[in-house]
């Protein structure tokens, strides 16, 4: 289990990381962030831990903006002294919302919840794949209604270059290199797509198979691609993530 403690007071963060090392020793803490700003660029910069321990209040603000600035798609355990946050806190991915002081047991209990989900999940996961995979056909989504100017306009699916996220809105590429803002979330249009034409390389970038125009070789195992529209910075995968690319550029 690998964890993220998000913590803006350092007796605090300690104090948790000792809790957690007592309640699951084999558990591994691999950061501790202490701003809403740090923690993005964290999950940014590393690869997306399985667990977020996370107060809710930092010093730059409500820990909630960052699953508006980056979806890292773990699951997240709240840990704050107020009450009236719950209900945010079960629509960013919480799984518990413990109020300060936390005591030893009910961490205990919220990291055995935390195991009990993901045990019971990876036990159902080739259910849900046979689930998926019996989807009726056309299920895939073929067009994306979108706003030019004062007008609304229909672009077919198979003409999207790519959809990449940045500062706070998602923007989707036509591949003659037209550009109009969405409002969903990078993950909820994945989940829209059909898999065999579009793949999430990053946390950032959602590529449709023919806007690949070259892959490269990039340090420490990682791979370089050049898409068509050209972005104006690096589209990397991760050497985690380098595998299941190559699989599905080779279906």
């Amino acid at each position: 289990m690998r964890i993220l403690i998000v913590e803006d007071e350092k007796p605090a963060a300690q104090k948790l990381e000792k809790a957690v090392r007592l309640a699951k020793p084999d558990a591994e803490v691999v950061g501790i962030t202490d701003s809403i700003s740090e923690t993005v660029d964290w999950l940014r910069q590393y690869p997306v831990p399985d667990l977020l321990l996370m107060d809710i209040q930092l010093s730059d603000g409500l820990s909630f903006r960052i699953f508006e600035e980056i979806n890292p798609g773990c699951p997240a355990i709240f840990i704050t002294a107020y009450d009236n946050y719950w209900q945010q806190a079960f629509e960013q991915n919480g799984i518990d919302y413990l109020l300060k002081p936390v005591s030893q047991e009910k961490l205990g209990a919220s990291l055995r919840k935390y195991e009990l989900l993901r045990k019971f999940f990876s036990n159902h996961l080739d259910a849900l794949q046979r689930w998926q995979q019996a989807e009726p056909a056309g299920a895939h989504k073929k067009r994306f209604l979108v706003k030019r100017g004062a007008d609304y306009v229909s672009i077919r699916t198979e003409d999207i270059a790519y959809f990449y996220a940045t500062h706070k809105v998602v923007c989707l590429v036509e591949s003659k290199g037209s550009k109009f803002i969405l409002d969903q979330s990078l993950t909820d249009i994945e989940r829209q797509l059909d898999p065999e034409l579009f793949y999430r390389v990053n946390r950032k970038y959602l590529v449709n198979m023919s806007a690949i125009q070259r892959i490269k070789t990039y340090p420490k195992s990682k791979l370089l691609l050049e898409l068509q529209p050209a972005v104006g910075e690096e589209v990397v995968i991760s050497q985690e993530n380098v595998t299941a690319f190559k699989e599905w550029m080779g279906q």
